[in-house]
């Protein structure tokens, strides 16, 4: 901030935010939302991971480990449970997390104008809720036959199976899903520099309606 000639003032303004925001934010200990923080990042030009410091971890930095990807407009057929444990690459991110999360990489654009190709969710790693509570809303899921997609889950027309809607994409209907992702927060695409690249298989990348 001090080296592009900003003062607290003046970032706060730039951003677009309330002009004591970011003096509230370093010296009160205000946590930003995604969003708002997200316009600071971008104001100065430079990632989450940069502004926190390659020693995040032990100065207050959090990590989340990225899991691979979820089709919006593409369809993403890995093995799931040939992803490490602690995922592909870690995720940092600018507060701490309350519980196990894990993140994909949003494919496609199906799902704009919220989900955009290559936007980070932040999901809860484990299903803490029934399927039912999850209709009407989106989520990412998985399939049982693999596939991972960010898609609406609505009911669908024969019991435990769900329809799967995108915004500007065929619905892909009676699916019958492994697994959902409760969403806790979405990243802008490069919003967040990736570090500690990992192993692990990917899985195929097939780019199709979906």
């Amino acid at each position: 901030m001090e080296a592009q000639g900003y003062t607290m003032k003046s970032l706060s303004l730039a951003a677009g935010l309330n002009e004591s925001f970011v003096r509230d934010m370093l010296q009160r200990g205000r946590r930003p939302s995604v969003e708002k923080f997200s316009k600071l990042v971008g104001i100065l030009g430079s990632t989450v991971a940069e502004i926190m410091g390659e020693g995040a971890p032990a100065e207050g930095g959090w990590f989340v480990p990225l899991m691979g990807f979820v089709g919006a407009g593409a369809e993403v057929e890995p093995d799931f449970e040939q992803v490490p444990a602690e995922g592909l690459e870690q995720i940092p991110v600018p507060f701490h997390l309350p519980g196990d999360m894990i993140a994909f990489e949003v494919r496609g654009d199906s799902m704009l104008p919220q989900f955009r190709d290559g936007a980070v969710l932040i999901v809860y790693r484990d299903q803490r809720r029934s399927l039912e509570s999850f209709y009407g809303e989106e989520a990412a899921v998985r399939t049982s036959d693999g596939r991972r997609f960010i898609k609406t889950i609505l009911r669908g027309s024969q019991p435990g199976r769900v329809n799967l809607m995108s915004w500007n994409a065929q619905p892909i209907e009676n699916a019958h899903l492994a697994w959902v992702g409760e969403i806790f927060t979405v990243f802008p695409a490069k919003s967040l520099h990736r570090v500690a690249r990992q192993g692990g298989i990917q899985g195929n990348l097939r780019l199709k309606s979906a």
